[in-house]
């Protein structure tokens, strides 16, 4: 609004309400304004008050799930650990019993070779006196 709207509005107030009128007026809508002022700046306090309370529950609700997110992962690192150390177990349970199985194949191969070392060594001595025998009687009747 220009200069000349104020005056033209003034002076139509003048005219319509008389000279006597226009300091109540006034007065009564700086009362009005103040009212407005301070409702408005209640309101604005009410909803920093708000703003605050939701600042504190967003922090409970982190430090909550802070909590709950290292409870995860220590749980996770306890399992973990619980699975490395299971897995260790059975894998020194395996070697245990295949060291055992092969030592014991070999045992038994070793006692197998034994047996049949002394099986062919009986049999070929038992040959080899039939065959000297044999040669004794056939060089026994040629002399």
């Amino acid at each position: 609004m220009g200069g000349g709207e104020i005056v033209l509005i003034i002076f139509v107030a003048l005219l319509f309400f008389g000279s006597k009128a226009i300091p109540d007026i006034a007065k009564t809508l700086g009362k009005a304004m103040r009212e407005f002022q301070k409702a408005t700046n209640e309101i604005k306090r009410e909803i920093n008050d708000a703003g605050g309370g939701i600042g504190d529950d967003l922090r409970d609700i982190r430090s909550t799930i802070q909590s709950a997110k290292t409870d995860i992962q220590e749980g996770i690192k306890q399992h973990t650990g619980d699975i490395k150390t299971d897995l260790q177990e059975i894998k020194d349970d395996v070697k245990s019993s295949t060291d055992t199985f092969m030592n014991d194949v070999k045992t038994g191969a070793d006692h197998m070779t034994s047996t049949i070392n002394d099986e062919v060594k009986t049999a070929s001595d038992t040959s080899t006196t039939e065959v000297k025998t044999e040669v004794k009687k056939d060089t026994d009747y040629t002399i």
